[in-house]
């Protein structure tokens, strides 16, 4: 009797919320390798962890080929070191983009804030001294 718990396509789309499409790009991508019963895909643990991870890490922004790279890692080495300092690398990496977006988003706030005032004041000299302002 085989005891590994195995999932459909349908199963872990509902319990993640998403489509089986996507699923089957993630094994497209390299991501989950699922085994083939006929037609029939059947996802195993690691497979159900895998696309939990993939989720997790699409959430903190990491691209899908930051993910395999992580896999591909997990998979070739024993070490828990060089994955760690990987990620770690990543995780910097990261950072320092939502810091340079953050730094520009302040900037646009005040090209915008600096673009309203502008449209505001003209508007005003558009107007009647009569007229009520917006």
């Amino acid at each position: 009797m085989n005891d590994i718990t195995t999932y459909s396509i349908g199963e872990l789309a509902r319990e993640f919320d998403i489509t089986t499409r996507s699923i089957r790009f993630y094994e497209d991508q390299g991501l989950l390798a699922p085994t083939r019963q006929g037609q029939t895909r059947l996802y195993t643990n690691k497979d159900r962890v895998r696309l939990k991870l993939i989720l997790r890490g699409k959430r903190l922004g990491f691209s899908l080929a930051e993910t395999k790279r992580l896999f591909d890692l997990y998979d070739m080495e024993n070490s828990s070191a060089r994955q760690l300092l990987t990620v770690l690398e990543l995780i910097d990496d990261k950072r320092a983009s939502l810091h340079q977006q953050l730094e520009d988003i302040k900037v646009l706030l005040v090209e915008l804030g600096n673009l309203e005032e502008r449209c505001r004041d003209e508007l005003n000299d558009l107007q009647p001294s009569g007229e009520a302002q917006q």
